[in-house]
């Protein structure tokens, strides 16, 4: 009996992965719309694939693949069968770089294959919602095929891309933080009118005076360990104009025009945004290739330790991407990945920039159950859909290439691509993403004031 049931649960979650994507996820979020479940089932893909490249790029897994018999050339062997993996391939940045690649290119593919499409109504969204396992089965292919790439000139060729998709996707990642914040703000704004007036404000004004104090505390922390008194102009440049330019904006947001055209922007954007930056400066900084403006995170921590110094030509660096800003930007990235997928956003230039409809919340009160008796998600797209298909896959296409970066910790494969280095054109995207970052942001706060006949509410 207990074999038919466990046969019977394989059939439904069998017809769930070929069918829809409303299916899917049904048993978790029954009550959820058809737009939200695929956004989600794009990014567990994502992230999966996220995993799998931590895993690749893990200190020492090089060595446990190498003790399997017979698997690794070089690695333990089995009498009468020869090892023919590469294993140096499989692990490290090389890996992770093919792996990014395989995801790069599925999201692509689907960015191309969604263009204008406009409903749910449309064949190509059959494609969009449904066929998971196929879809799974395609992305596994992809890799394969990605792992028997040679070397040669890929790995410095795909690190440009990086670069360039990264420095979009961080622009992404701001606009994402300054909706997030715009519905945090809001939301609490409503509660303090409902009642408790003082309790909700109190709460508005702590949250957002620890997000001052975090990012006074990052500049201040910058000053002493990234800076020396003759040395790194390009830091103290980089610290002195991203700390004025955060209090510009800060001055911005509470301007009584301001105020008057946008009631709802506050110090509580400008304080995320603060902070926001303020990473990136650090993450910016961390990739400096001068060791006395850029010291490790262990030096940090061992005060009496001796003062790093630069490796010798002979002497090939090694990726550490566990290193306390690409474990925070790995953070930041699963939380504007999710908040991607789920967002309901009533701030109207937020959705123009991200193409997205007016939010409609996530979830309906009752979901409709089919003959097979599992709650289905409802299609809220057979008029038009909620987001902009091919720019959700670009937008994932954008996050592969950054997650990559961020594993390899941003460095330069040199020219025989057996080492890598960190490089100042990494420092200067860094640097130069902020700071379009937050002119963007200062756009989105006084356009209503430029262009008065526009409608931005």
């Amino acid at each position: 009996m207990g074999a038919c049931l466990a046969l019977g649960s394989l059939a439904s979650c069998a017809s769930c992965l070929c069918g829809t994507g409303t299916c899917l996820l049904s048993s978790c979020c029954p009550s959820a719309y058809n737009s939200t479940m695929s956004r989600l089932a794009f990014s567990f893909l994502l992230l999966l694939g996220t995993l799998v490249s931590v895993i690749m790029i893990l200190p020492g897994m090089e060595d446990h693949l190498k003790r399997i018999p017979g698997f690794c050339v070089g690695g333990s062997t089995i009498i009468g069968i020869e090892n023919k993996v590469n294993c140096d391939i499989i692990v490290g940045y090389k890996s992770v770089y093919r792996m990014c690649f395989a995801m790069a290119c599925f999201f692509f593919l689907f960015a191309i294959i969604m263009i204008r499409v406009r409903s749910s109504k449309d064949p190509r969204a059959t494609i969009q919602n449904s066929f998971w396992f196929f879809k799974f089965l395609l992305l596994v292919g992809i890799t394969v095929g990605a792992f028997f790439i040679p070397d040669g000139t890929f790995n410095a060729v795909w690190y440009y891309f990086g670069v360039v998709g990264s420095f979009i996707f961080i622009i992404i990642q701001l606009i994402l933080l300054v909706d997030f914040a715009h519905s945090w703000n809001q939301s609490w704004l409503e509660k303090a009118e409902e009642g408790n007036t003082r309790c909700w404000f109190a709460a508005l004004l702590t949250v957002t005076l620890v997000n001052f104090a975090l990012a006074f505390t990052a500049v201040v922390l910058f000053y002493v360990f990234y800076t020396q008194p003759d040395d790194c102009t390009e830091h103290k440049v980089f610290i002195s104009l991203n700390l004025i330019f955060c209090i510009i904006v800060s001055i911005v947001s509470i301007l009584p025009k301001v105020q008057e055209a946008q009631p709802s922007s506050g110090l509580l954007q400008a304080s995320l945004i603060s902070l926001y930056t303020m990473y990136v400066t650090w993450s910016a900084m961390s990739n400096n290739p001068n060791r006395n403006c850029n010291p490790s995170l262990l030096s940090l921590v061992q005060s009496n330790g001796p003062t790093p110094t630069a490796p010798s030509p002979t002497q090939a660096p090694h990726v550490q991407w566990w290193d306390a800003q690409g474990i925070v930007g790995l953070i930041i990235f699963l939380f504007c990945t999710l908040y991607a997928s789920i967002r309901s956003s009533n701030n109207a230039q937020v959705n123009k920039l991200m193409q997205t409809e007016e939010g409609q919340g996530l979830t309906v009160s009752e979901a409709p159950v089919g003959e097979d008796g599992v709650r289905r998600a409802i299609d809220n797209e057979e008029e038009s859909v909620t987001y902009s298909y091919s720019f959700f896959h670009f937008c994932l296409f954008l996050a592969s290439l950054y997650i990559m970066m961020t594993l390899t910790n941003w460095y330069k494969p040199d020219d025989n691509t057996q080492a890598m280095k960190t490089s100042m054109p990494a420092v200067w995207v860094k640097i130069c993403s902020s700071w379009l970052g937050l002119a963007i942001y200062l756009w989105t706060l006084v356009a209503p004031l430029v262009l008065p006949g526009r409608d931005f509410t």
